[in-house]
């Protein structure tokens, strides 16, 4: 039997193997799992025809089997502890797993000690993992005669001629659908996290169970190390920094819409004039247009049938309107009040105005689920021969943008909704023309069925941070849909009417969710060319306060925002509030700095960059300000010591 591995080639096995005996025969180490087409299968299973792909820890399939296994380890050790314990429901997690239980008593977060030990037991024993598939009728009896009656509703729920299978290790068997790792044994290291209340399936008029989260890793150095990753998140949290760090706030009386401080609005208008600085060259113009239509304007646009949920209404002299949510319909409108010829084509419209949506109380969270947003929203008239050019441009600006703030990227190409506007055969126009920009740029992507807009599919951009956690960032959409439902024309070459593709793309997207995004990034230490105040003046008495004052004026007349700090405390006191403040640098200056006309500079983060002359530390930063340069401080020699 041949079989094609990705990554390896082809590969023979002896007839009757199992994909363990393929690993075996690789000698590929820490593979968990395989996929063949869109089926993920254990090791033990036998081996089928189609392409193999192996499946490790790094794989998120492989750790959904990993942590599916640990789920079972948990039941098994539960029923170990509590006999009486009726199971329900055990799935993986992106983090972790969890196990929803009718414990006979309830239990709390002082019973997961000793729940956590017997599991260790489990693994420890490193049973082998069976599959079977039974019948309907055997499943309903074992489960009944087993005491577990939410095992038994799951099994009367499933259609009649459902596959039922269950999973065995040791003494316990467990209704499941799997797939799990071959072994308990490969789980070396797991925890307990907390214990909380469910109802089964989310039913509130079911039972309330009690849901035990755990997490499971390869090594205990991985699980150390996402322990750590949940502390350090916490310790960024924007919610917590963005107020310390006076950029914006929260009122109850405007849930869901931020509070921009005098520093959070320079750190937002800094990104958008970044946004407007790669824009400009690229022929965007830029708009403003109103925040409130009648109601008319999103029927035509299709909202009013496809997101009004997410919109907020109102009445007013017996008409209705609606906030707008997105600004591409009153960019319709603006290409509409003119003859349009194809010489003005790609039409490229840009506006970083207010948009609203109706997001439930109970998702707003800080800036990174707001009701009141603004995005770096651009729209795109083009004709249809033009559209891999414009997606090509519009790729360029968010490699641009990502690798100036150190974000790789992820590509997600989101498919045609079950819920959507036209005709399929201008959704497929539209899919194949972003395959094809991605294609012959040569760029990764990953499919997303189903996920696009209801206009049109897109390309959504996924960002990895600093601590290792996706964010799902810019976007770029094709629409075949808003102008011909708009009637949007412009006369060709052949003197002929034709209707446009219209591209949505923002890079940032929500500004205020970026901001967000970034605040936890940098842990709210920005680089230079972002930071509200850059640079930080302290005297060292009042003797040099006039002169501080003068080097601080200096700065700013330079395009360094530059502020003084001349408070009556000692200048220890003062560099550690800057040094909490996250401020890039802090410039002393005693008698010998005004006599000789220099700064002693320090860098955030306490690096001692010595002294350097006035006019040097400004040019130096005047560059990298202008460079928006990331990396580490170019203020000092090679050997440690500052330029007079």
């Amino acid at each position: 039997m041949r079989v094609e591995v990705v990554g390896k080639g082809a590969v023979d096995l002896a007839g009757g193997s199992r994909y363990g005996d393929l690993v075996a025969q690789l000698g590929v180490p820490d593979v968990l799992a395989v996929a063949v087409g869109d089926r993920v299968l254990e090791l033990f299973r036998p081996v089928e025809e189609g392409q193999v792909r192996l499946l490790t820890f790094a794989d998120a399939q492989g750790r959904q089997v990993f942590r599916h296994t640990a789920s079972h380890v948990l039941a098994q050790a539960v029923k170990r502890l509590y006999p009486k314990a009726q199971l329900a429901i055990g799935p993986a997690t992106d983090e972790g797993f969890f196990y929803d239980i009718l414990f006979p008593e309830p239990i709390g977060p002082g019973d997961l000690a000793a729940i956590e030990a017997e599991m260790a037991k489990v693994v420890a024993e490193d049973h082998p993992l069976r599959r079977d598939e039974v019948s309907r009728a055997q499943a309903l009896a074992d489960f009944e005669r087993a005491g577990e009656p939410f095992k038994v509703h799951l099994i009367e729920a499933l259609p009649e001629d459902a596959l039922i299978t269950t999973y065995n290790q040791g003494e316990f068997t467990d209704l499941c659908r799997g797939p799990h790792l071959p072994r308990t044994g490969l789980i070396k290291a797991l925890r307990l996290t907390n214990v909380a209340g469910a109802y089964f399936r989310g039913d509130d008029q079911g039972p309330m169970l009690q849901r035990v989260y755990g997490t499971a890793f390869p090594s205990a150095a991985e699980m150390e190390r996402h322990f750590f990753l949940i502390e350090e998140a916490k310790r960024r949290d924007h919610r917590k920094l963005g107020p310390e760090l006076d950029l914006f706030s929260f009122h109850d009386v405007a849930p869901g819409f931020a509070f921009w401080h005098a520093k959070g609005l320079i750190l937002y208008e800094a990104l958008v004039g970044f946004s407007r600085s790669l824009q400009q060259p690229l022929g965007y113009q830029e708009v403003s247009t109103p925040w409130i239509f009648k109601t008319e304007l999103w029927e035509t646009s299709g909202h009013s049938a496809h997101f009004t949920d997410n919109m907020f209404l109102m009445e007013s002299e017996g008409e209705a309107f609606g906030v707008k949510p997105m600004n591409c319909p009153g960019h319709c409108l603006l290409f509409a009040e003119a003859t349009r010829s194809y010489r003005e084509l790609p039409l490229k419209i840009a506006e970083y105005g207010p948009l609203t949506r109706r997001e439930r109380s109970g998702t707003l969270h800080g800036l990174l689920r707001v009701r009141g947003m603004h995005q770096d929203d651009a729209h795109i008239f083009l004709a249809s021969e033009q559209l891999g050019s414009v997606i090509e441009e519009t790729l360029g600006l968010v490699d641009t943008v990502y690798a100036t703030f150190q974000m790789p990227i992820e590509i997600h190409l989101s498919t045609r909704p079950p819920s959507r506007m036209g005709d399929d055969a201008l959704w497929d126009q539209a899919e194949a023309a972003l395959e094809a920009a991605l294609g012959e740029e040569r760029r990764a992507y990953v499919v997303d069925p189903g996920e696009g807009a209801f206009y049109g599919p897109k390309l959504d951009f996924v960002a990895t941070d600093a601590l290792g956690r996706r964010w799902q960032v810019a976007t770029i959409q094709v629409d075949f849909q808003l102008p011909i439902r708009f009637e949007l024309h412009y006369v060709d070459r052949d003197g002929k009417q034709k209707t446009p593709v219209m591209v949505h793309r923002a890079i940032m997207g929500s500004l205020e969710r970026f901001i967000g995004v970034l605040v936890e990034h940098f842990a709210g230490a920005f680089p230079l060319w972002l930071a509200p105040v850059q640079v930080r003046l302290l005297p060292i008495s009042e003797a040099e306060r006039q002169a501080a004052g003068t080097v601080a004026k200096a700065l700013r007349e330079g395009g360094v925002r530059a502020e003084v700090d001349d408070r009556n405390e000692k200048i220890g006191y003062r560099i550690r509030a800057a040094e909490k403040e996250k401020i890039p640098y802090v410039a002393v200056i005693g008698q010998r700095e005004v006599e000789a006309g220099t700064v002693a500079v320090r860098e955030r983060g306490g690096k001692d960059l010595g002294t350097i002359a006035q006019g040097t530390f400004t040019r130096d930063l005047q560059e990298r300000i202008a460079s928006r340069w990331s990396g580490p401080s170019q203020l000092a020699d090679t050997d440690g010591h500052g330029r007079a």
